[in-house]
């Protein structure tokens, strides 16, 4: 799905990306490890589109062909983020002003689809999240789980067929941040969709297809997970 060769970042006289290579799979849970500043979140927003690396090569395979994000213009990548890219957030970054519907309902929307249209896929994933009923309600009036559950339905509701979540159980209890990651797996990678997650937690990586760890910029472990 996607795959990156010898990337390189540096941030002044830090160095990020350490000339590093991957490859993320179509119907893959992919999770990057490594202590703060390890580079795990930097390697997360090149593959994304959302950092452009100071040297390397960024491809995303699909049946248009390859496409190499590393040569597309701001606009160009803006609009790959909306379409085939989806995100989830520790902090969710919903809207708090709106409800769980058009939280959802908006990133179709943004897309072009009109509102009928958006506000019934919405309803749908909303659904599939286990989330019926409470359309209406806005973000301060869900538990974190739930909210959580909203990041994931707005990641889905436009078809991304790449979900990058930067810890996405975040600071949740055990029982809920396991239900959270059940529910991620189930919308991404048991899909046949394909999921990147930056994470410290092992429990989290566990879950995974494939761990690769991060130290200083290098990667330096790439394991499989147990059957």
């Amino acid at each position: 799905m996607l795959t990156a060769h010898s990337l390189s970042k540096a941030y002044g006289p830090t160095t990020a990306l350490a000339g590093v290579s991957i490859a993320v799979h179509a119907g893959e849970a992919l999770a990057i490890m490594g202590a703060s500043g390890s580079g795990k979140t930097t390697l997360l927003h090149c593959l994304a589109g959302i950092v452009t690396p100071d040297a390397g090569r960024i491809d995303l395979h699909g049946p248009a062909g390859n496409r190499e994000i590393t040569r597309m213009s701001d606009a160009e990548r803006t609009e790959l983020r909306r379409t085939e890219f989806g995100f989830v957030f520790q902090e969710g970054m919903l809207l708090p002003e709106l409800t769980a519907l058009e939280n959802v309902a908006i990133a179709a929307m943004l897309c072009g689809v009109d509102r009928t249209r958006a506000e019934q896929a919405a309803a749908q994933w909303l659904a599939a999240m286990g989330l019926a009923g409470m359309e209406t309600r806005r973000i301060g009036e869900l538990s974190g789980g739930q909210a959580q559950r909203v990041a994931i339905a707005r990641a889905q509701v436009t078809g991304a067929r790449v979900v990058f979540a930067a810890e996405p159980p975040g600071a949740l209890g055990s029982a809920t941040s396991a239900d959270v990651m059940t529910a991620l797996l189930a919308a991404t990678a048991r899909a046949g969709r394909s999921l990147v997650v930056v994470t410290h937690d092992p429990e989290v990586a566990a879950r995974c297809d494939r761990t690769v760890r991060m130290r200083d910029g290098y990667l330096l472990e790439d394991t499989a997970a147990r059957a």
